[in-house]
């Protein structure tokens, strides 16, 4: 089947004010033009200013350019993504209203016209946008459901600011400070959860929401969620349904004019996009995979590049592949951090950066796997937490209430805490205690940020639940791959200007995988050394997966960056972690050194706080100190 074409006009960069200043719009523009390199727009009103920078899958003529507005010039669109179904809405609005251009974008502005902010829950795509309704003098903000595409904000009373980027924020006089909360739970979790960002006082849109700027003041509601665990009955019709789904999100995702490609890993996910884009792909698929130079241990770091370049023979793809040494790193670390607007511990994130720049200079759109684990059990810490919860059920009541108690946490936050935040007693000795609030650095950090920040709001219908992994699964999906992991790949592509999708995230996918027992995902017959998990996902897909991809257990995907900090990145590491750079207010100097010293002799694996405390200073010297 021939890709589709149609008019998207792609990932993009928007940005906005409430006030008048043609300057400044344009100013956020050029800060964030990596997003939109072909064309940049604004338009200036006396109580608003919005700019587009556009990035041009297809249609390049002025009627797709934005700012676009209705045909009665009182609703203006500026957005960024998506909207897979916007050929069957546009059908339906064609009927009372005109069109005058080919792109979804146009869809969107009647859309809400005609069912106001009920149309967020029509839309099946990706996206962060922002609508102006003149006659009501508001601005409605709003990201898609699986929170793919970020949008941030800020507002002080006076000045409401919005933009795809916080770089294009701070190009306004706002002050520059380290949000103290979001910087104890960036130790514990390894990036920031919404709504928080490391600065003060600049959020994150959460997924699945919308946020009205009215008289000055702002309100935030949330238009989707998943309501419905109720477990399926029939493995075999759950199935029939994932592998439909599946395949019709990855046709509707196939849509562009300019070339797409796929980012494959080895694993399971993007094998499986590649083995259904085949199906509907009528030419060469190129696509693209990142290995690591140096690796003293192949089959750990390698092996699913390996895989990848079994999977693209099979398919005879057009395949590209990029080795990435500890100096590649080094070379492009500031780009990265800037390109990030946040401290992101994750040490794929340069790998994700150089393989996009190569990717770019071929394709236009990539298709990747993320998602699967989430949604179909993928990670062996459900597996364990499986274990536990098997045991709870075995040990007697009143035993369990005790071991609660004492503990001093519901058993289901401390199981999430356990398997996701760093060891406190080591947060403890790093961070300078007097920025962790009132109370004794361990405590805090394990019981009280947490808990509040992340339990609470995810878990607070599931602490009697008999199906606990599939809230576990849940949190996850809200929490880490949004903030963390789809916000890394986002960041990291679009600084070359090139659309990332993702077909296994389309929110049907998402409130179906709700309702599969979490007993059809995961086995525990297996050997935590065999594990695999994603038992029925496996099964639906089956069909795209070549036999040498089947069968494999499941990898992390990791990258040699502890070894490289022994080697051919520790002189940057040791220069950065001095004292002249870790800022004193916020680290115990001494004990950081410790701790590296202890990871660079093979004493202990640090990894984790050593990196993140590399990439916060670098951040802090990026955006604070040196601003």
């Amino acid at each position: 089947m021939k890709i589709e074409n149609c008019k998207f006009p792609s990932m993009c960069g928007i940005n906005g004010f409430n006030f008048k200043n043609p300057e400044l719009i344009t100013k956020m523009n050029r800060v964030i033009s990596h997003r939109g390199p072909d064309d940049s727009d604004i338009w200036v009103g006396e109580g608003f200013s919005l700019g587009h920078d556009r990035l041009a899958i297809i249609d390049l003529s002025p009627r797709g350019r934005q700012p676009m507005w209705d045909a009665e010039h009182k609703i203006a669109v500026v957005f960024n993504g998506e909207i897979y179904n916007f050929k069957e809405l546009r059908a339906e609005l064609e009927k009372k209203y005109r069109f005058i251009s080919q792109s979804d974008t146009e869809v969107i502005v009647y859309a809400y016209k005609e069912w106001g902010i009920k149309c967020f829950e029509k839309f099946n795509g990706i996206f962060a946008l922002a609508i102006y309704n003149k006659q009501q003098e508001e601005i409605i903000l709003a990201r898609d459901r699986a929170g793919v595409n970020p949008l941030y904000y800020y507002f002080n009373s006076r000045q409401f600011i919005f933009s795809s980027e916080i770089k294009a924020i701070l190009a306004h006089d706002v002050q520059r400070a380290v949000d103290m909360e979001a910087f104890n739970l960036y130790f514990q979790l390894l990036y920031v959860p919404e709504p928080r960002t490391m600065f003060k006082n600049i959020k994150k849109l959460p997924p699945a929401h919308y946020l009205r700027f009215r008289n000055n003041q702002i309100s935030l509601e949330r238009y989707w969620q998943v309501e419905d665990f109720s477990n399926l009955s029939s493995y075999d019709d759950a199935k029939k349904q994932i592998k439909t789904l599946f395949r019709d999100a990855i046709q509707k995702q196939l849509i562009s004019d300019r070339p797409v490609g796929v980012f494959l890993s080895g694993g399971m996910d993007s094998s499986a996009v590649l083995g259904a884009v085949k199906e509907f792909h009528g030419g060469k698929i190129k696509t693209f995979s990142v290995g690591f130079k140096e690796s003293t241990d192949p089959n750990k770091f390698n092996a699913d590049f390996e895989l990848a370049r079994k999977t693209a023979k099979h398919y005879s793809t057009d395949h590209h592949e990029l080795l990435v040494g500890p100096e590649d790193i080094k070379d492009n670390l500031e780009k990265i951090v800037w390109h990030l607007d946040e401290p992101n511990s994750n040490a794929t994130a340069g790998a994700v950066f150089l393989l996009s720049q190569l990717a770019k200079q071929e394709v236009a759109v990539v298709l990747g796997g993320d998602g699967g684990d989430e949604l179909f059990g993928g990670y062996p810490r459900y597996y364990y937490s499986a274990l536990i919860s098997l045991a709870r059920h075995l040990v007697p009541g009143m035993i369990r209430k005790l071991i609660s108690l004492k503990l001093n946490l519901p058993a289901n936050e401390q199981r999430i805490a356990a398997f996701l935040c760093q060891k406190p007693a080591l947060l403890a000795k790093v961070i300078n205690t007097g920025v962790i609030n009132q109370q004794a650095a361990t405590s805090y950090l394990k019981r009280r940020f947490f808990p509040n920040h992340l339990c609470n709001p995810l878990l607070n219908q599931c602490n009697q639940c008999s199906d606990f992994e599939k809230y576990f699964m849940n949190v996850d999906r809200q929490s880490w791959l949004v903030d963390e992991s789809l916000l890394r790949t986002n960041k990291m592509s679009m600084a070359f200007g090139l659309e990332s999708r993702v077909p296994i995230l389309d929110h049907r996918l998402i409130e179906l995988s709700a309702r599969i027992p979490t007993a059809w995902k995961l086995s525990l017959l297996q050997r935590p050394s065999a594990f695999q998990g994603k038992r029925i996902w496996r099964d639906a897909i089956h069909e795209y997966l070549p036999n040498h991809v089947l069968n494999q257990q499941k990898r992390g995907w990791f990258t040699p960056m502890a070894k490289w900090l022994r080697g051919g990145l520790r002189d940057f590491a040791i220069e950065i972690l001095s004292p002249q750079n870790l800022p004193a207010e916020y680290f115990n100097t001494s004990e950081v050194q410790k701790v590296f010293i202890d990871h660079l002799e093979s004493r202990e694996y640090n990894l984790n706080i050593v990196w993140a405390t590399v990439m916060w200073t670098l951040w802090y010297q990026e955006f604070i100190k040196h601003s």
